[in-house]
């Protein structure tokens, strides 16, 4: 057979399955309930409605599409495709307890995987269940606890750092630096220490990592919604056909792979010296960081198989931690530190409340018992979601319940949503944090008080169906965030050490602030797209007599 014969061979197979899937995909959309639905109109027939809420601060946007077609209707997706959108609280629960029934579809997932590999954020089913029971004892209070130290020591680092920053400027000027940059450095120190026991040393300006660069890489080059990205998360067997992205994509991952492995290989040999050849048992599965508990709990000879983690498994955590313990603490203390800057009397009142705890490093229970600090913390999470959405698709054919009646296009009213297999589900975390119908009128503003007078607060937000302060940023049910106790912890350290030593303002209007949604939102400035994600904020250094 000649390569011609090969090339025309593949190239029909190629055209086969395309067709083949178009028109699988088209039978699908037909008979599915989710056409019948209200919805507002798509801009864009690649992107679909995505094509806005991919895009700026869609709060308001979605909200108004709640007001003017209700609380359950369509969006579109990519290609046009039909996703349901509810903030139906007892439909969200539905589908968030039933995580068997409603998974994160296999195109998110291929997406997601390139940067996170196949750790529990990807996991399905059994797999996800025994990940996530092994590794709940890494992020319980006793652990976070220990932990808050580490918290404490990176976020005085990044104070010593913009200190040392504010020197340089020589003058009484407040000092421009990018927050989100010096928090991302800040958090990857600590996932690093807290999740692996590996030192990143960021803060320090030593050489440039090779872990962090590959992590960098990778997101450089996933960024973006491209075509071809598009296609080859629809159709398979186009992934075959690598280009310059996939190739960089690959390269970062085998660097992560083989770091990941030097570690594990290097904690079991510190364990197995620990134990002087001893059997290593349940009750010796302890220690500060979570790869060494995994490592530990992988050891263990009196711990049943099917609680285990494979080397394999072990190391698909490390990118999905360093994701997820990473880059959405950044991204929400850095949205945080910008309400301040818009909100100086909030400020003001978070830094006399601060400045009056005695002692520089307060233990996690000190930290969660500052109410103030905990309100602006609620608030930041509710208007400014690190991660503004994420998606589900229906294994199979489901009545979901819903609390309140819908109308559909044709006026018909219905009292549950029909979903069939394979039909998309979107979890619209902005839309449920910033509804009016759920928050009330000032659903828009940042207001840290409304967290500090429960008798003035909606009830609606009560039946949300999340795991923390009636919201959705950490999701719910079996799937919700497992480290939500370490990022709240976490976010209050580097408030706490860095609000009691300056005092912040945006350095552009804020106007010029916008927001960029991938796998996190992050902020950029409309007139420097050139420089990517950033938040250009001035800091002065804080004089107990400046406020007086």
């Amino acid at each position: 057979m000649t390569l011609v014969n090969i090339l025309a061979g593949s190239a029909a197979s190629i055209v086969a399955y395309v067709v083949w899937r178009a028109l699988a995909e088209i039978w699908e959309r037909k008979r599915s309930p989710l056409r019948k639905l209200q919805g507002p109109a798509s801009p864009s027939w690649a992107f679909g409605n995505f094509a806005q809420l991919l895009t700026g601060d869609t709060g308001r946007l979605q909200d108004s599409w709640l007001q003017q077609y209700g609380k359950t209707m369509k969006v579109s997706g990519f290609f046009n495709r039909d996703r349901l959108f509810t903030v139906d609280p007892r439909a969200l629960n539905h589908i968030l307890t039933h995580s068997t029934d409603f998974q994160k579809p296999e195109v998110g997932r291929y997406n997601l995987g390139r940067i996170v590999g196949e750790g529990l954020l990807i996991a399905e089913g059994d797999a996800h269940r025994r990940q996530r029971r092994v590794m709940n004892p890494g992020f319980g209070p006793a652990q976070v606890r220990e932990l808050t130290g580490v918290f404490l020591d990176k976020a005085a680092l990044l104070r010593d750092a913009w200190l040392a920053e504010a020197r340089k400027n020589g003058t009484a000027a407040p000092t421009r630096i990018d927050a989100l940059a010096w928090l991302s450095r800040a958090t990857l120190d600590i996932i690093g220490l807290a999740g692996f026991n590996y030192s990143f040393d960021s803060l320090e300006g030593g050489k440039p990592n090779e872990l962090n660069e590959a992590m960098a890489t990778m997101f450089s080059a996933t960024e973006g919604s491209r075509f071809w990205t598009l296609l080859q998360a629809r159709i398979p067997i186009l992934r075959k056909i690598p280009t310059e992205r996939d190739r960089t994509i690959e390269y970062a991952q085998n660097t992560m792979k083989r770091i990941g492995y030097a570690l594990i290989s290097e904690r079991k040999a510190a364990i197995r010296a620990e134990k002087h050849g001893a059997h290593v048992e349940k009750g010796d599965v302890q220690g500060r960081d979570l790869l060494s508990l995994l490592i530990k709990s992988n050891m263990a000879v009196d711990i049943p198989e099917e609680q285990r983690l494979s080397d394999h498994d072990i190391l698909s955590q490390i990118p999905t931690f360093m994701v997820a313990g990473h880059e959405t603490t950044s991204t929400g203390t850095t949205w945080a530190l910008f309400a301040l800057t818009q909100n100086q009397d909030v400020q003001r009142k978070l830094r006399e409340e601060l400045l009056s705890v005695p002692i520089d490093t307060p233990t996690m229970d000190e930290l969660n018992a500052l109410p103030y600090l905990d309100a602006v913390i609620r608030e930041t999470l509710r208007v400014h979601a690190p991660v503004s959405a994420t998606t589900r698709v229906a294994m199979k054919d489901e009545v979901i319940p819903v609390s309140e009646p819908y109308t559909d296009k044709d006026g018909n009213v219905h009292h549950e949503i029909r979903v069939n297999k394979g039909d998309y589900i979107q979890i619209p975390i902005v839309a449920v944090n910033r509804a009016s119908h759920i928050w009330g009128s000032d659903a828009h503003e940042f207001k840290p008080e409304r967290w500090l007078e429960p008798s003035a607060m909606p009830e609606a937000p009560s039946h949300n169906p999340g795991v923390w302060g009636n919201m959705l940023s950490f999701l719910g049910g079996p799937r919700s965030c497992i480290g939500y106790r370490f990022s709240l912890v976490e976010m209050k350290a580097l408030l706490f050490v860095l609000v009691r030593a300056f005092e912040f303002e945006l350095a552009v209007p804020a106007s010029e602030i916008s927001k960029k949604s991938a796998v996190v939102t992050r902020p950029n400035v409309k007139s420097e797209p050139k420089k990517g994600n950033q938040l250009p904020i001035l800091i002065k250094p804080y004089v107990a007599d400046a406020e007086a």
